[in-house]
């Protein structure tokens, strides 16, 4: 067996899909170093017969994954236990989201080597290093990594703190379109015909005990500066001549004097773009920079509203300034730029009996009225509350105690139940019963048929006009329980929920 790697992507979901920057960071890091190869999910029918054909060459050694709670644990798990089976010298190596915050029941499976704990920019090549022979340096010195040691004990290393992003290599895109052809990730969204996905900075300064960043990078937030996000951004637009731009970064607005740089890099390329923020960072922009950046093609924001009520911010540690009455006067001020306000709630959080639960739920379900009420283009985005391990915060403590744990062997993760419970659709929680889960989906229902979403842009016309008139007189009047006609409408539109699937896209 030689040493060849394979980088592998998952398959994230059934549609039109992003450029995968994850795996091509991690190729990054190595690009110059070792033989390595990509497979994306996404893009394979069935991406086992590449993986085994590779590794049937006796080339490689290495098995690469990044893992995000969901649809690519259906891949990432079985496909890591068949290639130990089959090979048996072969070394897994797992990172992401998943990974990171569920490494107890990964390094337990038996056939997870070693888990890249956040960013791998140095933990990866190093870890390569010492497993060539290349390096003399303990395992116990490279930070951001997770392992078995000697006696058989699961060891994590210190976190690195976050390195400069402008001094990390530059993406592998050449390198990469020779295994897929970068056109076929340019795809046709409501921001526009050519539409990419692009990270420019790393983690978030923040501490929301529901969070999964948070464990991975210590409310540390770290990023490209704007002259290099543009250059990026320039070369697809010269060479693949792209509309709109896809930020997926954890906060992208961090740092008002960056997004203004940018914004003035980019107000003349006719380009639209997507980011996600918080409402307190935001709204300490002026309108006039709020004017400058949807002049600059500043199209929509995602913003983690949770929820209006400060009580419950304060359980979820939410941190910052957030106020109820602030998402309110925020939305407002979104009108007025005309950036649309993409808003998600958590609703369903534990309290201290079972009528605190539901009150908390009719709360919000009267808030996002409320909401809709001050600027209807708002979009509304709900999720189920699914606990996050964040270990040590109250909130964790408080769904300990209340009866609530996550599966201890890996393969549970890839039962039905728990691929729902991380697209917070079924959290599995003790606290959260049966009528209130269907409380919200009513309601999510109707809300999606009154206002159906922007960002699906095949919901027009008579369609969104037969949608509204079939949800009009349950909105009004509050007539949530088994809206039947709104769920056929839906399916036979298929209906794309962001949440889940992310923008409708061909």
């Amino acid at each position: 067996m030689s040493n060849k790697i394979i980088i592998f992507n998952p398959r994230s979901a059934n549609a039109k899909h992003r450029l995968p920057n994850t795996i091509i960071q991690v190729g990054a890091s190595i690009h110059g170093k070792y033989d390595y190869v990509f497979v994306d999910g996404n893009m394979e029918k069935d991406p086992w017969v590449k993986i085994n054909d590779y590794f049937a060459t006796g080339e490689f050694k290495y098995f690469c994954l990044t893992v995000m709670p969901g649809p690519q644990l259906k891949q990432a798990i079985p496909y890591a236990k068949k290639i130990k089976e089959l090979y048996p010298d072969a070394v897994n190596i797992w990172g992401g989201y998943f990974a990171s915050n569920q490494f107890k029941a990964c390094m337990n499976s038996g056939y997870v080597d070693y888990i890249v704990n956040g960013p791998g920019d140095n933990t990866f090549p190093k870890l390569l290093d010492v497993l060539e022979g290349k390096s003399d340096e303990k395992l116990s010195l490279i930070r951001n990594l997770i392992y078995i040691d000697e006696n058989g004990e699961i060891r994590q290393t210190v976190k690195e703190a976050l390195l400069d992003q402008d001094t990390l290599p530059p993406y592998p895109y050449e390198y990469f379109n020779e295994f897929y052809p970068l056109e076929r990730y340019l795809a046709k969204t409501f921001m526009g015909e050519r539409t990419f996905a692009y990270h420019s900075s790393m983690g978030c300064p923040f501490t929301c005990s529901f969070c999964a960043v948070v464990p991975i990078y210590n409310a540390k937030w770290k990023a490209k500066s704007a002259e290099n996000v543009y250059k990026d951004v320039k070369y697809f637009k010269e060479k693949y001549n792209i509309h709109a731009v896809e930020f997926h970064d954890n906060n992208f607005f961090t740092s008002k004097k960056r997004v203004l740089e940018f914004s003035k890099l980019v107000i003349d390329d006719n380009i639209q773009w997507w980011g996600e923020g918080r409402i307190d960072t935001i709204n300490k922009y002026s309108d006039e920079d709020l004017h400058y950046m949807r002049k600059a093609g500043c199209r929509m924001i995602f913003l983690g509203a949770e929820t209006g009520n400060d009580e419950v911010l304060k359980q979820m540690n939410k941190g910052g300034t957030q106020t109820g009455q602030m998402i309110k006067d925020f939305v407002k001020r979104m009108k007025a730029v005309d950036i649309i306000p993409e808003l998600s709630f958590v609703l369903g959080l534990p309290g201290e009996n079972e009528q605190k639960v539901y009150e908390q739920i009719l709360w919000d379900i009267n808030f996002i009225r409320e909401i809709k009420g001050i600027n209807p283009d708002a979009e509304i985005i709900i999720y189920l509350y699914s606990p996050v391990p964040t270990e040590g915060s109250e909130l964790y403590e408080q769904i300990t105690k209340a009866g609530f744990a996550f599966p201890t062997k890996l393969e549970e993760w890839i039962e039905p139940s728990w691929e729902k419970f991380d697209l917070r659709r079924n959290p599995l929680t003790p606290w959260l019963k049966p009528y209130m889960i269907d409380k919200i989906q009513n309601f999510e229902t109707v809300l999606n048929g009154y206002y159906p979403t922007a960002s699906d842009f095949r919901i027009k016309g008579y369609k969104k006009w037969l949608l509204k008139m079939a949800s009009g007189y349950r909105f009004k009047y509050g007539w949530y329980k088994f809206p039947y006609e709104i769920k056929v409408m839906h399916k036979i539109w298929k209906y794309r929920q962001p949440e889940i699937e992310g923008f409708y896209s061909e």
